[in-house]
């Protein structure tokens, strides 16, 4: 039963994930708590009505925890004009689900594309890089077992674009086309420094980003970000490879300016151009996957739909 397929007045046997709690309070006939929920379809308000024991409410509120799942019965209503969820036990129930009772991929959706064949095309491109000391960084991440496990599974945001399991590499392999495309255009450009750029500008997302029954923001991701945390992981690396200080100086350059601006979060803009087109392919595919994917979840009749980040965005 996903949130998106919900209607008003009707019974709910459905398993969530519990984004955020909101305390017990007293009511006219006991006590009650309100959850957030999701899955990987759209996040609902519930509200338990507890009886006046409030022991018994108190201790089925801590059980649940955030990001636990919980199996909810239940009957979904309208307040405020939004769909909810109401539990009036002891016909209604809520329940703790422990790991071995529910699959990740209800709560988290994932990649539509085969993310073996997608890693091991990023390594043929790995393969034909002709600067030998790039080619060693970008191997010293790609060919890490445990980085690799970790990349290959991870999304590349939590609701906007890729924001998916293996999201991340797929977003990284069209990056790394985009930028192909461009030296085919322009062979001026020194194409192992940016498909160094475009392979490794977002690895620091593996921090920024916690996946367990949902995609949330770590605390170092909140405090700090993945651009910084990319800094930071390609910095130690090519340190310890000794690598040339004017190699070194590029691919920081790179990384530290792959927002484009200022205002998007990159302390420089990009002064070289790998660095440009870097900023340009991030920028190209996380904004086109985006619009993809808002017109593939649109569920309307209408033309358009509204997007704060888009404005009007025409589905027909």
């Amino acid at each position: 039963m996903l949130v998106k397929n919900l209607a008003p007045y009707e019974a709910i046997d459905g398993k969530y994930v519990v984004k955020f709690k909101k305390p017990v309070q007293k009511y006219a006939r006991g006590w009650t708590f309100q959850l957030r929920l999701g899955d990987q379809s759209g996040e609902i308000m519930l509200s338990y009505w507890g009886n006046d024991k409030e022991g018994l409410v108190k201790n089925l509120y801590d059980s649940i925890k955030r990001d636990s799942v919980v199996n909810v019965i239940g009957e979904t209503t309208m307040f405020n004009g939004r769909l909810s969820i109401n539990i009036n036990p002891p016909k209604g129930k809520i329940k703790v689900l422990k790991p071995d009772e529910y699959e990740k991929s209800q709560f988290i959706p994932e990649s539509d594309k085969d993310t073996k064949k997608m890693y091991a095309e990023l390594t043929e491109v790995v393969s034909s890089m002709k600067n030998e000391q790039l080619k060693k960084l970008v191997n010293s991440f790609v060919k890490d077992r445990d980085f690799s496990d970790k990349f290959i599974k991870h999304p590349a945001a939590m609701y906007k674009h890729h924001g998916w399991l293996g999201g991340l590499l797929e977003h990284t392999l069209n990056v790394v086309k985009i930028c192909d495309f461009f030296k085919s255009m322009h062979p001026e450009l020194n194409r192992d420094l940016m498909i160094t750029g475009a392979i490794l500008h977002d690895i620091g997302k593996i921090r920024e980003l916690d996946v367990s029954s949902h995609i949330k923001t770590s605390t170092e991701g909140m405090l700090i970000g993945h651009l910084a945390l990319t800094y930071e992981e390609v910095t130690r690396k090519m340190d310890k490879l000794k690598m040339p200080q004017d190699i070194m100086l590029k691919v920081k350059h790179m990384i530290i300016s792959h927002h484009g601006k200022i205002e998007y979060g990159s302390p420089k803009q990009p002064s070289i151009p790998e660095a440009l087109i870097v900023f340009l392919a991030d920028n190209a595919d996380s904004k086109l996957t985006e619009m993809i994917t808002h017109i593939k979840r649109a569920e309307t009749e209408d033309d358009y739909i509204y997007v704060r980040d888009f404005g009007t965005i025409y589905l027909k």
